[in-house]
């Protein structure tokens, strides 16, 4: 049976292993996702959008649907992978299931939770109601396939007139207690007036099985509201990550999503921003060093609807062995959305001859007045530099993962956690197989 079908037939199972009160609105939200994704199907490389990204060979495995969470997980497993060096509300889950041994998310002020225990909870009706399930694409099969599926997630509710005190962690984990797994997460993030939040995002798989993630996150940010969100994408090389994220602003806000692309077997990023009023700001920073076969797609599109708004995007790549990049970034400023300023660039580097990438920014601009840049460029390290460097008796491989950081430092620059920002140059070093020996 191939994995379309068997996701479609196995619905029914899981609505009544999920324990949803089949009628509320989240039942029949479920059943119509599942039914354009029983139409759409998985897309293919003959879709427009999914040109230089082929599932065929991921959607061959035999994935469980239902993984067992029987491995018992300690904190001494998953400790590396936090950020420890911080205090943060804590959101763990393991296998899908959230785990409150390893979670601290309890607050009078705010509601800290899991989904499921939201969408079925009287007290978060308006959730349902207003927020769940509004901003994520109908037409996106991947993205409905979650809404059919999705059980545990965070649910995070921030009220008007707060400033979260910490950061808040939200971390996906699977044991590999099944040989091939899916999993559906679904965060749903809500921050009132005036308010700003931090959170930190992250997938790992804990053993060598072959996982693929399809996550769905929607975010609404109020008036004055900021938000700073950080993905972490350091995953094993038998991962990989469909991550889909929807980005909904009212008037005076601000909001941030920073991608950090290191490891998977395939990574795909959705990103979208929807305008709802004046005076926004919109940023979207990512950086991916990549090699052997890896895969990564970062799709992104900004829909500027009112004016006096700005959206500034800068995506950095570096490639090595055989691996692809694929940037696709559009723009779009319609014709009430006057005095915008969108600024968008992709630059990458190509350290080998194997390595792909394929970059397609574009503007669609249907106002007169308005100052919008986009640009990509595509090259391999300055052999200037290199000799300069190394003439000062700086070995080769040091000289050229000095460059290599130089280059992709503009991002690392906007991360506003110090602690993070120390995390992500390790990352980074390691991903370039050095040790500066120093922090920016």
């Amino acid at each position: 049976m191939e994995l379309k079908e068997k996701l479609v037939s196995s619905f029914l199972a899981f609505e009544n292993k999920g324990g949803l009160d089949l009628d509320s609105n989240v039942h029949a939200i479920r059943q119509k996702a599942i039914h354009n994704f029983e139409v759409q199907g998985f897309p293919t490389k003959k879709d427009e959008e999914w040109k230089y990204t082929n599932l065929k060979s991921l959607l061959k495995n035999d994935f469980n649907l239902f993984p067992s969470a029987n491995k018992s997980v300690e904190f001494k497993d998953v400790e590396r992978y936090l950020i420890n060096e911080i205090e943060s509300y804590k959101l763990i889950f393991i296998d899908g299931v959230f785990s409150s041994f390893l979670s601290t998310t309890t607050h009078d002020e705010w509601d800290i939770c899991v989904l499921s225990s939201a969408l079925t909870k009287p007290k978060y009706k308006m959730v349902v109601d207003n927020y769940f399930n509004t901003i994520a694409k109908n037409n996106n099969s991947l993205s409905e396939l979650n809404t059919a599926f999705a059980k545990e997630g965070a649910f995070i509710n921030i009220p008007k007139n707060t400033i979260v005190p910490k950061p808040i962690q939200i971390i996906n984990f699977s044991t590999g207690s099944e040989k091939e797994v899916i999993l559906q997460p679904r965060n749903l993030v809500v921050v009132g007036e005036n308010s700003h939040v931090q959170i930190i995002e992250r997938h790992q798989n804990l053993s060598k099985n072959t996982t693929l993630t399809n996550a769905v996150t929607e975010i609404f940010v109020h008036k004055r509201a900021i938000v700073d969100y950080y993905k972490i994408q350091n995953d094993t090389q038998n991962s990989s990550l469909i991550d889909s994220t929807f980005v909904s602003q009212k008037q005076q806000s601000v909001a941030s999503v920073n991608t950090y692309s290191f490891g998977g077997k395939l990574i795909r990023n959705n990103l979208e921003f929807q305008h709802e009023g004046e005076y926004i700001t919109s940023n979207l920073n990512g950086i991916s060093i990549l090699n052997n076969k890896q895969h990564v797609d970062n799709h992104t599109l900004v829909n500027h609807k009112y004016p006096n708004c700005e959206s500034h995007e800068l995506y950095k790549g570096i490639y090595a062995d055989k691996s692809t990049g694929i940037f696709n970034g559009k723009v779009i400023v319609q014709q009430a959305a006057q005095k915008t300023n969108a600024f968008q660039q992709n630059n990458n580097i190509l350290i080998d001859d194997g390595a792909t990438i394929n970059a397609k920014p574009q503007l669609e601009i249907f106002a007169d007045d308005v100052k919008c840049s986009h640009g990509c460029t595509i090259g391999q390290l300055d052999e200037n530099a290199l000799f300069y460097m190394r003439s000062r008796g700086i070995p080769k491989k040091e000289a050229t993962a000095l460059l290599l950081f130089a280059f992709g430092n503009e991002v690392v620059e906007k991360i506003k956690i110090p602690q993070l920002k120390s995390r992500i140059i390790k990352l980074i070093a390691k991903n370039l197989g050095v040790n500066l020996g120093f922090e920016m």
